[in-house]
This record gives C-alpha cells, structure tokens and sequence, in this order.
C-alpha cells in the first residue's frame, strides 16, 4: 500500500491517501519501460541531417580531361567523391526513426511510470485544481506552497485552457490530459502533481 499527501488548490494537507499498488499494475515493467522511453525519444527524432552526393552537388558537367594521352588519371567529373569539393559517399540522408510498439505495452509501460513515480515519493496529489482567471503567479505559488521546485508534470481530467495559460510561462512545467498521458511525460519529468479526478481516471486496467 502506497501513501500519497492530498492538497487542497491552497496548498494546504488534507490527508493521506492510501493507494494499493495494484491500481497501476503492482510492478514496475523496467525493460518495458526503457523500449517505451526509447520508441517515444526516436519518435520525436528529425532525421533531417543530409550530405551531398556527387549527384547533387553543382557543377562537374564538364570531364576534366581526355580519357587517354593525357598522362593522368582518368576522370569524369570534378565533383567526384575523391576530389576536394566533390559529393559524399554513403553520407547521412533524411530518414524517418519513428516506430510502435503495441498499444498494450504503451498503457503497461504508462502504469509502471506512475508506480515508479508512487514508490520515490514523487507524486503531490491535489483534490481539485480550477482557477477562476489565468495567473502565473497563483500557480507559481502552489507550486512553492506545495514544496514543488524541480520540473512537473501536471495532470488534469479534461483540458483546461485556465490552467494551460497559468502553466505555460513557468519553467519546466507541463499540463497534460489524463487520456493524452504517456509514459515518456511522466518519466522525464521530476515531480507529478495529479488532481483525485485524473487519478481515478487512470485507473488499472488489466490488459493480456
């Protein structure tokens, strides 16, 4: 059983929650985690680093020389992969990293991330979080009422655009929907503050 601080949108303690381990899987996946974290990382990659082949590169239309009776070496072309200036061989081209893994193993990794989240003590969990207006600074003051000082992930049960706007200027802050959440938010992100309604939304579900 897992204990985990319940605050009020003041900051203030209310109570301790008790969360059986079970709700999010009962054991950290650790090897499913890693290839979910590493599918995510790839997916996010460009691929846009390109050299120039002897094909590309402009000129070297004209061949230098005569094929024969010149002495020297037979060319084709000064933009040859040999000569200065000339093309690149085998060089990096635009690709596509991204992949999937099954979406099973994606909801198993994003239970375990919690769970490992659970277990180091870094999760604040928050009775209601609403705004009435957009405020940097009433947001900011949460945080530091709450003890909250290195990146978070901040977790809601519908979207907010309130608490998007009140988010969006702090460092190292994210907003996410519990139905957009993935394991890869949750992992590269310190501190995990979730509403009780995004908690219950999040709720195990056994998947084979």
């Amino acid at each position: 059983m897992l204990e985990v601080p319940m605050f009020d949108d003041n900051g203030s303690l209310l109570e301790k929650v008790s969360l059986p381990e079970e709700s999010f899987g009962g054991k950290v996946h650790k090897v499913l985690l890693r290839d979910a974290i590493i599918m995510y990382e790839a997916n996010r990659r460009h691929g846009t680093a390109s050299t120039k082949t002897r094909g590309k590169v402009s000129g070297g239309g004209k061949k230098p020389w005569a094929q024969k009776h010149t002495g020297r070496a037979r060319a084709g072309t000064i933009r040859s992969p040999l000569w200065r200036g000339g093309g690149t061989i085998f060089g990096p081209q635009p690709r596509d990293y991204s992949y999937s893994i099954p979406r099973k193993a994606k909801k198993v990794a994003l239970y375990s991330a919690i769970l490992a989240k659970l277990k180091d003590n870094e999760v604040v969990l928050i009775n209601k979080l609403e705004f009435d207006c957009p405020s940097t600074k009433r947001m900011a003051n949460l945080l530091e009422s709450l003890g909250i000082k290195d990146s978070c992930l901040i977790v809601i049960p519908n979207k907010d655009e309130i608490i998007w706007k009140s988010s969006r200027n702090i460092y190292n802050l994210m907003v996410k929907v519990a139905s957009d959440l993935n394991a890869y938010d949750v992992v590269r992100h310190k501190m995990l503050l979730i509403t009780k309604d995004a908690l219950d939304n999040l709720k195990y579900e056994q998947v084979d």
